[in-house]
């Protein structure tokens, strides 16, 4: 197995489990501690960038098949531009299911004032 794969690996399980982590919690900082803000973060910051990543390559993706096809054929011009801004919103779509459910693990996510109480409390303020 590459490198590469094993880090690929690696990184969707820690999402998986901080993503799994933050919803299993109640809400309440108390009993979490500060591992259910941590969890999110890293979940939701990992997921945005590898749906903007994704995303972006599979529209650059397109666009390069909808000009290269314009260029072989230009009377085909506007349906290949219709059937492109079509792919372009499924392909988008994407991105934002991901940005969805990241605002669904961040309302998830306890009142802050018990999270810095605890931090001040911890450094003996």
């Amino acid at each position: 197995m590459s490198k590469r794969n094993v880090v690929a690996i690696l990184a969707f399980t820690l999402v998986l489990a901080s993503s799994s982590l933050a919803m299993a919690q109640d809400g309440s900082a108390e009993e979490g501690g500060l591992w259910i803000f941590f969890g999110i973060a890293i979940a939701c910051g990992f997921a945005i960038g590898v749906a903007a990543l994704g995303t972006g390559l599979a529209m650059g993706n397109a666009i390069n098949g909808a000009v290269q096809g314009v260029a072989r054929n230009p009377e085909a011009g506007g349906r290949v531009f219709t059937m492109l801004v079509m792919g372009l919103a499924f392909i988008e779509s994407l991105c934002i299911y991901s940005f969805v459910i990241c605002i669904f693990l961040i309302l998830k996510m306890p009142d802050l004032q018990p999270m810095l109480d605890a931090i001040v409390t911890s450094f003996g303020g």
